[in-house]
């Protein structure tokens, strides 16, 4: 007994021994934890490797639709452009796809659809096919004219994972999946250092701007402002304010802004606020470019210079810093005149247009040659249908042909600046959105640079007469070069 009490009591103690022994137990954890370890770590190489393709394919889908919608600018061709970018100019590659991997993705791997806007909420989701928004708003396009974002879908491309997900379901397809990316990019326009002023399209109608817009010959506007108090609905031809930086109307505010050479303000294509209140004459501001000052040294020529071209029907009255000009009588009369309007508007209203505010483009070139150049033939660089800004600037450049009214100011030193006699304006369809006395968010159809052909008129009726050079759309006079900004960006 002695001796078996004894084993038992030492096998007891090997056996306490070896239970307590920890040596070796991280083995077996890792024994036990080791198909768990392999599975997350290739988890995680599946994850980069998806999350990589992704972002290949995410970085095709937007270079493709900022490609594209650099082109969408509204004219008719916008679209044929659009899709020959995403023909030509984007080539991404992308890696870790099971098929067509480190294949340069084309536009065959992509779909796309053009939109004339977009949710607002960046969560709704949008078809990537239709364009039509999980509220089922359509938002596609019907046209060139109207579409302002692009669409693009980079079709999915199969992805297959390390991880062995099939061994856990019995499914020899889960370990398959798909991979896509979608990018909408949009096309705004937006002009800085630009007068706060409106108009309503004369022609009510865009596609008649821009006919009218060919050639050298430019119609004659007159731009009234608007009259019948803060309730009445502006018109054809009517001009307005837009709200300044700080939203004031303040006449002199906003006067100061058209007597400046770079006011400090930006409006968008996509809408501009209008200014609300009646609308204030500002012809204090537009005629320093005339040298024609307010009493009071309100605006001193050093800051407000006037224009290189002054030539205006008016004769110097007395030089100094408020320079002051009046209209010859009797025998000068003849000798002065300032450029002329449309001679169809001379007596009211225009037949070729029915507008007692728009010509037709034909005017007295001959009469006004004679009495301001009356040494000089028609020079031949300028057509016979030479609009009105082509003879100013053909005159800046030629200040000592002139008959008795001198080219340049008499009373201040000029800018050199040619387009001083340029004011902007954004043109509005004032048919398609009204626009009363109240402040009002409309689009912008373009934007125009307005040519001053006389001094403005001051109350009541504070007309404003000239041409349109350009529109951001169709002109190509580049007067506008220096103000536009054309932004493509990013929305989803």
């Amino acid at each position: 007994m002695g001796l078996r009490s004894e084993w038992v009591v030492a096998m007891l103690r090997v056996v306490n021994r070896f239970w307590r022994d920890e040596r070796g137990i991280a083995l077996i954890l890792v024994s036990i934890m080791l198909p768990a370890i392999v599975g997350f770590a290739l988890l995680a190489i599946d994850m980069s490797r998806a999350n990589n393709l992704h972002n290949d394919l995410q970085k095709a889908a937007d270079a493709f639709a900022l490609a594209a919608a650099a082109e969408l600018d509204g004219q008719s061709d916008a679209h044929t452009r659009a899709e020959l970018a995403l023909a030509t100019l984007v080539d991404n590659t992308h890696r870790f796809s099971t098929t067509n991997t480190q294949t340069p993705l084309t536009s065959d791997n992509i779909s796309w659809v053009f939109l004339k806007n977009i949710p607002a909420n960046d969560a709704t989701f949008l078809n990537p096919t239709t364009g039509v928004d999980g509220n089922g708003v359509n938002h596609k396009s019907s046209g060139p004219d109207e579409t302002r974002f692009i669409l693009v879908n980079v079709n999915p491309t199969d992805f297959a994972s390390i991880f062995p997900a099939s061994f856990l379901t019995n499914d020899v397809n889960s370990n398959a999946m798909e991979i896509g990316a979608t990018a909408v990019a949009g096309f705004g326009s937006s002009v800085c250092e630009y007068t706060p002023m409106f108009i309503c399209n004369p022609y009510n109608d865009m596609d008649k701007l821009a006919e009218a817009m060919g050639g050298d010959e430019r119609d004659m506007m007159i731009l009234k402002k608007q009259n019948g108090g803060n309730n009445a609905q502006y018109g054809p031809g009517n001009y307005g304010f837009l709200k300044t930086p700080d939203g004031s109307g303040a006449t002199p505010d906003i006067t100061e802004m058209f007597a400046s050479t770079r006011p400090e303000v930006c409006y968008a294509q996509n809408g501009v606020e209008t200014s609300p209140g009646n609308v204030p004459p500002v012809n204090d501001g537009i005629n320093v470019r005339f040298d024609i000052y307010p009493n009071g040294n309100k605006y001193d020529p050093a800051i407000y210079p006037p224009a290189p071209n002054v030539i205006k029907g008016m004769s110097v009255k007395k030089s100094g810093k408020n320079c002051s000009y009046e209209t010859p009588k009797g025998a000068d009369a003849s000798k002065y005149m300032a450029m002329p309007r449309d001679t169809c508007l001379i007596g009211g209203t225009c037949a070729a247009t029915g507008s007692d505010r728009l010509g037709d483009g034909a005017w007295n070139r001959s009469a006004y040659w004679s009495v301001n150049h009356p040494s000089t033939a028609w020079p031949g660089e300028l057509s016979a249908n030479a609009s009105r800004y082509q003879v100013y600037q053909w005159e800046v450049g030629h200040p000592t042909s002139h008959g008795t009214e001198a080219t340049q100011p008499q009373c201040n030193s000029p800018t050199t600046d040619v387009r001083r006699r340029l004011i902007y304006v954004a043109v509005i369809d004032c048919k398609a959105n009204p626009v009363g006395g109240g402040s009002t968010a409309v689009p912008v159809e373009a934007f125009a640079s307005f040519f001053l052909t006389e001094p403005a008129g001051g109350p009541p009726n504070a007309d404003i007469y000239g041409e349109i050079v350009d529109i951001t759309t169709f002109g190509n006079g580049q007067t506008l070069a220096n103000f536009q900004r054309d932004d493509v960006q990013l929305y989803r």
